[in-house]
């Protein structure tokens, strides 16, 4: 009787690693996507409250993906300079077509005392006229399907904030 049980419980474990591993090679499968490109394409200001400056930023989400993607919630933090200056969050939720594109907006909150920090640093001509910025954030999906996107790249000032150095 107890090599039957044996026997029986033998096979049961081999059916969960069966499942494991059946499991684990899906989520490789999820791997294989291409990372998508997240642009910002608009900002438009908020109210804001007390010692914040809120914005509306938009942000077009490019799928190159042979699949739609899925999601139900966005969290973005936005450098500049090397710096943080913006944070944001929204339970916005779509899909992304294949091969296809789609605008979110994310409300992102400033303080007062990161803009005076940048404010000196533009005004002491620590930027020569152009500002770097780096955006990272997350697309929740369902289950563990959250996709992470990092975007950067250089904005030029206004002529009449950035200075020559002639």
């Amino acid at each position: 009787m107890r090599s039957k049980e044996w026997a029986n419980g033998r096979r049961a474990l081999l059916g969960l690693l069966a499942l494991a591993v059946t499991a684990l090679s899906g989520c490789a499968d999820l791997q294989r996507r291409e990372p998508i490109d997240v642009i910002m394409v608009g900002v438009e200001p908020l109210q804001g409250e007390g010692l914040e400056l809120r914005m509306l930023v938009k942000l077009r989400i490019q799928n190159p993906n042979d699949l739609p993607l899925d999601f139900n919630g966005v969290s973005v933090t936005m450098n500049v300079q090397g710096k943080r200056f913006a944070t944001g969050v929204s339970d916005a939720g779509g899909s992304v077509p294949r091969f296809g594109e789609a605008i979110v907006n994310v409300p992102v909150s400033v303080s007062v005392l990161r803009i005076a920090r940048q404010a000196v640093g533009v005004m002491a001509n620590e930027f020569r006229g152009k500002l770097s910025y780096e955006m990272n954030g997350k697309l929740a999906g369902p289950a563990f399907n959250s996709v992470r996107f990092k975007s950067s790249g250089e904005f030029a000032l206004p002529p009449e904030i950035a200075r020559s150095d002639e």
